[in-house]
């Protein structure tokens, strides 16, 4: 249950259209990078290369859409638009920190990059406890 004196967002909510243009270009790049994996990254890679780039474009799918999913729900649950909001950003660090490490070592091979993917996961985690808690949070 939502507070009476939690305003819904606005009609032309600025933080729902910008999860919208994320999940846009985080599905757009998901997509290029699974189709590159699949059939030209193995011509010019290893197939480790390509596991790992399709890896990357499946968890950056996944939480493309997660984004995507946020924007309707900040209007279904106002009372919880600040919580939706936090796991909408914890979900697009990760789309740049876990994808981003496994193109790189897909790419470049070995690296100081392979730190960088448990914080983004950590991320994908942190924006699904948080998804959670405006679930529990809007039950009353």
């Amino acid at each position: 249950m939502t507070h009476p004196d939690s305003p819904a967002p606005p009609a032309g909510d600025p933080i729902a259209a910008r999860l919208m243009l994320l999940a846009g270009l985080f599905g757009a790049v998901a997509v290029a990078a699974g189709a590159f994996a699949s059939h030209g990254l193995s011509a010019v890679r290893d197939a480790h290369a390509a596991d790992l780039w399709k890896t990357a474009s499946q968890y950056q799918m996944v939480h493309a859409l997660a984004i995507l999913v946020l924007a309707p729900l900040r209007r279904a649950l106002p009372g919880q638009a600040r919580w939706l909001a936090a796991a909408g950003l914890c979900f697009a660090i990760g789309c740049v920190l876990f994808p981003g490490a496994l193109y790189a070592l897909g790419w470049y091979g070995p690296s100081a990059m392979g730190a960088v993917a448990p914080i983004g996961g950590f991320c994908f985690i942190l924006g699904w406890l948080l998804t959670g808690v405006a679930g529990l949070r809007s039950a009353g």
